[in-house]
């Protein structure tokens, strides 16, 4: 899970806290929960809406996967809220990296996408028909595949791709189409600021919590 921690000062004072009675105390820790819980999920609104427009998204699960989860097991500490997602490949557009290992990109054409288990169906298929192979052009290693009939349903994107490469309007029977390039590594630039826009929004998050005191 993609994790960030901030704070915000100035909302309780840990020595006066302290000297409250317990039962203020338990009062005050279940304030300050409910408002992480209510304050949370505005911010995490925000964050979807963010990640809505820095991605071109096509499946709402993307989106969803973002939330805001309050921690409250320990009674002698305030709670935490976390806002993250459990998509374990977000974390590197928001860090940007290299990703190093083989590893075949898909030659889509612009603006569309394959999800990595379709993708591997492709493979599969064709590799499974004897319809795959690689050529070296450009100094790059590229997967191609003949246009046959039996593999129509799975070159169907592909052919595509490469109409809109090519500009012609039909891909003959037997020609060869690119499916994918084989690299050794790939190098993403950060795209997501998570931690900018959490931190943007941390006086909601305050609003939300000093709206729970204030009902003590």
């Amino acid at each position: 899970m993609l994790k960030i921690s901030l704070t915000t000062s100035g909302l309780l004072d840990k020595s006066t806290l302290d000297a409250w009675t317990r039962q203020k105390q338990v009062a005050i820790h279940k304030a300050v929960a409910t408002g992480m819980s209510h304050g949370g999920r505005a911010v995490a609104d925000v964050v979807r809406n963010k990640m809505k427009s820095d991605f071109t998204v096509k499946k709402a699960a993307f989106l969803s996967s973002l939330r805001a989860r309050v921690y409250d097991r320990d009674p002698d500490k305030l709670p935490a809220v976390l806002i993250g997602s459990k998509i374990p490949w977000l974390g590197i557009h928001v860090r940007g990296g290299t990703v190093s290992g083989r590893m075949l990109i898909p030659l889509t054409a612009e603006g569309r996408r394959i999800g990595r288990r379709a993708f591997k169906r492709v493979i599969d298929v064709l590799i499974g028909s004897g319809n795959a192979y690689f050529i070296q052009k450009g100094g790059r290693v590229i997967l191609m595949a003949e246009n046959l009939r039996e593999n129509a349903s799975s070159l169907a994107r592909f052919k595509r791709a490469e109409r809109e490469r090519t500009g012609t309007k039909s891909v003959k029977r037997g020609q060869e189409i690119p499916i994918a390039v084989l690299v050794p590594k790939v190098t993403l630039k950060r795209r997501f600021n998570l931690e900018g826009t959490v931190r943007a929004q941390l006086p909601v998050l305050a609003r939300a919590i000093e709206a729970q005191l204030a009902k003590i």
